[in-house]
C-alpha cells in the first residue's frame, strides 16, 4: 500500500512539476512575488512575520495505522482504527525579525468506546518564539535563516484511559531547539523552486503515569516514564507550476530516544523499555493559492521505512492566511 501510494504521488508531482504550463507565461524568468506559496505540509517558515502581522494556519487530518513496524524492521498488522485530528499556528510579527506563535491541539480518536474516542478533546499546546538571522536576496548563496524555540505543555489526557490509543497527549514537559532555513533555485522552465531544511532536537520531562496510558501500561499499573529526546530532520521542496498552483514534498527523517517505564501492577513490579524508534515519513502535496495572503493545501504524510515504530497514512488539508 505505502509503495503504491509513493509510486502514484511521485508520478503525479514529476508530471504536474514539468508540464507545458510550468513555463512563465511570457517565456520569462519567474520573480519571487509573482510566486505564491502555502508552504509544504511538514516544513515551517524560515521567514519571520512583518511586524503586527498575523499567520492563521488550521490543520486537519485523518491518521490511520496500517502496520507496526519492530526493531528488526519486521512489520506486522496494525488495529483497525482513525485518529481524527486538528492542530492550527497561530503567529504574530512582534517586530520585524521575531515571531511569536501559540500551536493549540485537538483530537477525536474513532477507534472504539474508549474514553478519548467519545468526544473532540484537547492535545497538548505549544507556544514558540522565532528570530530570524539572514535573509535570502536574489542571485546571492544566503538562506533565510532562524532560530526556534518552543515548550510543548502537556495539555491532553495521557493516562487513566480505557485504551492506549484513546490518548491525545504525551504528559510531559518539552522543550524544542530548532534551526530553520529557507532557499530559492530557478528552473529551466523560468518557475521557481523553494526550499526548506529544518533541524529539531526537543527534550523531555519525566512523566507520572497511572492506569492505561500512551506509554502502553495497563490498568492498575503506578509508576513513571522517563522520556528523553528526540532528533527530526525536514527537506522539503516547492515547485511554483503557475502563481495559483504549487506541488510540494516533505522527506522527514525522526528518531526518537528509548522511554523507560518504570513501577508496579498491583504487587509485581514492573520494567520495560520502549526502544530507539526511527522514522523516515513522505509527505506530497498539492497547493492552491488564491493569493499571495490565501491558500489550501491538501496531501498526506506516509510513512516509508523505520524500526520500532508505527507505520502511518495521514492525508492532511490546511489553510494559510495571513493578514
Amino acid at each position: 500500500m505505502t509503495v503504491r501510494f509513493l509510486r502514484i504521488a511521485a508520478t503525479l508531482l514529476c508530471a504536474v512539476c514539468w508540464m507545458p504550463s510550468a513555463r512563465a507565461s511570457d517565456g520569462a524568468r519567474e520573480t519571487l512575488d509573482q510566486a505564491w506559496w502555502t508552504g509544504p505540509l511538514l516544513a515551517a517558515n524560515a521567514g519571520s512575520l512583518p511586524q503586527g502581522h498575523i499567520l492563521f494556519e488550521p490543520y486537519f487530518y485523518d491518521s490511520k495505522p496500517f502496520a507496526h513496524v519492530d526493531a528488526k524492521g519486521r512489520s506486522h498488522p496494525a488495529a483497525d482504527e482513525n485518529d481524527f485530528g486538528s492542530f492550527v499556528y497561530i503567529l504574530y510579527g512582534l517586530t520585524d525579525g521575531f515571531t511569536v506563535g501559540l500551536i493549540p491541539r485537538f483530537g477525536y480518536d474513532d477507534g472504539g468506546a474508549g474514553r478519548g474516542s467519545a468526544s473532540v478533546a484537547l492535545g497538548d499546546w505549544t507556544v514558540q518564539g522565532q528570530y530570524q538571522l539572514t535573509q535570502f536576496q536574489e542571485g546571492g548563496f544566503m538562506p533565510t535563516i532562524s532560530f526556534n524555540l518552543g515548550e510543548t505543555f502537556p495539555i491532553g489526557h495521557y493516562d487513566r484511559l480505557d485504551r492506549s490509543a484513546d490518548g491525545l497527549g504525551a504528559g510531559a514537559y518539552t522543550t524544542i531547539l530548532s534551526l530553520y532555513s529557507q532557499s530559492y533555485f530557478w528552473m529551466p522552465t523560468g518557475r521557481i523552486v523553494r526550499t526548506r531544511l529544518n533541524l529539531s532536537y526537543a527534550l523531555s520531562s519525566g512523566v507520572g503515569l497511572e492506569g492505561a496510558s500512551v506509554y502502553g501500561t495497563m490498568a492498575g499499573f503506578l509508576g513513571h516514564a522517563r522520556p528523553t529526546s528526540s532528533a527530526y530532520g525536514d527537506l522539503a521542496f516547492e515547485y511554483s507550476i503557475t502563481s495559483n498552483w504549487v506541488a510540494a514534498i516533505d522527506f522527514w527523517l525522526e528518531q526518537d530516544a528509548n522511554v523507560r517505564i518504570e513501577g508496579r501492577n498491583a504487587a509485581a513490579p514492573v520494567t520495560f523499555d520502549s526502544g530507539v524508534s526511527r522514522m523516515l515519513y513522505v509527505a506530497p502535496a498539492i497547493e492552491y493559492n488564491l493569493s499571495s495572503t490565501l491558500g489550501v493545501i491538501f496531501g498526506a504524510r506516509v510513512f516509508a521505512a523505520g524500526r520500532n515504530a508505527r507505520a502511518l497514512a495521514t492525508p492532511v488539508v490546511a489553510i494559510n492566511y495571513v493578514h
